[in-house]
């Protein structure tokens, strides 16, 4: 049996775990052969790929970013597209796809399995907003990252007396910014899902530096002001119809200076929350998708992704699993709330 594996869309540490946990077990458990396909769906679209035998991923536990490169190519957006991948997978002699990837990646891997392509899905994002399943790995380490961040910040800031707001991913979900805000001791949390009042962000600002402590303002990238709109660093959108955001932090940062008369400095985290060395507990998950991802495919058991339910991988359909993003509820949000100021 020939099986192919993919990565898609944004890099995320973690998943040179998974693409090892797959060409192990399916090398040394089924005696398959992996091939690894190159950048994405683009690999499977023009027919590059890469080798993954043991040799290749016997030192790749502990790197970011991914071996077989990534991209945000939407086969659908390709004439004939689909067509295309059918026919290098026919080619190619590939039996089953396993697709590493986010809320994009894996729609279009529920797409293709509707197309009648053998594919199981395994679920990747530092956002941790896919609704299926508990955590993604990924989201351990950004919010490690950020969290860190965030204390080597708040030295700086208590040393000139300023207010430092630190901006970090999150389009629509604002996980990271709430678990890094809590964990670093934030005194705003400000996230996609609530819009937020600016008035209110100065009264806590205010606050703050009334007893004599600079304020630490962490918002996510997608965070929108009551009554505004996106912040957009760039209006050109991807294949998958998205613009790139950013800026909300500096914005925030020139307000807080007009409205308080205090200095006040913005810091855009960026992609080091995707770079480095993954998390020990993203390792693990990660290790595991990989596992569980290969038994799917043993058991011809095609349309499903790999997901956490509390400490158990189980398997969800991939119409389940891209359905919906998970998003910050108010409650957890409430939660966070009696600590600002």
């Amino acid at each position: 049996m020939r099986v192919g594996v993919l990565t898609g869309g944004g890099d995320c540490p973690g998943l040179n775990a998974v693409i090892r946990a797959v060409v192990r077990k399916g090398i040394e458990g089924h005696g398959w052969e992996i091939v690894g396909f190159r950048n994405g769906w683009q690999g499977p679209l023009e027919g590059l790929t890469k080798p993954v035998g043991l040799a290749e991923v016997e030192d790749i536990l502990t790197r970011g970013g991914t071996i077989l490169g990534s991209s945000r190519t939407n086969p659908y957006k390709v004439d004939g597209g689909p067509d295309k991948i059918r026919a290098v997978l026919a080619e190619l002699k590939i039996d089953a796809l396993i697709v590493i990837g986010g809320e994009d990646t894996l729609g279009v891997a529920k797409r293709l399995t509707d197309d009648g392509i053998g594919i199981v899905g395994v679920p990747k994002t530092i956002d941790n907003d896919l609704g299926a399943t508990d955590y993604t790995f990924g989201f351990d380490t950004a919010v490690h990252i950020a969290t860190e961040s965030i204390d080597r910040l708040r030295t700086t800031a208590e040393s000139h007396h300023r207010a430092l707001v630190v901006e970090v991913m999150g389009r629509h979900a604002g996980w990271i910014a709430l678990h890094s805000g809590l964990a670093g001791g934030a005194n705003v949390i400000l996230v996609p899902e609530h819009p937020f009042s600016v008035d209110k962000v100065i009264e806590w600002v205010q606050r703050r530096f009334e007893r004599q402590f600079a304020p630490i303002i962490v918002v996510a990238e997608g965070a929108l002001p009551e009554g505004g709109a996106e912040l957009l660093a760039s209006g050109e959108k991807d294949a998958f119809g998205h613009v790139r955001l950013g800026g909300v932090g500096q914005w925030l940062a020139e307000e807080i200076a007009a409205k308080t008369g205090e200095e006040s400095r913005a810091v855009i985290l960026g992609h080091t929350q995707r770079g480095g060395t993954p998390t020990a507990y993203d390792r693990v998950l990660a290790t595991r998708f990989g596992l569980h991802a290969v038994d799917a495919v043993a058991d011809g058991d095609f349309g499903v992704m790999v997901a956490l339910r509390g400490t158990d991988i189980v398997r969800v359909k991939l119409a389940e699993a891209t359905a919906e993003l998970k998003t910050v509820p108010l409650e957890r949000y409430a939660e966070a709330e009696i600590f600002f100021g």
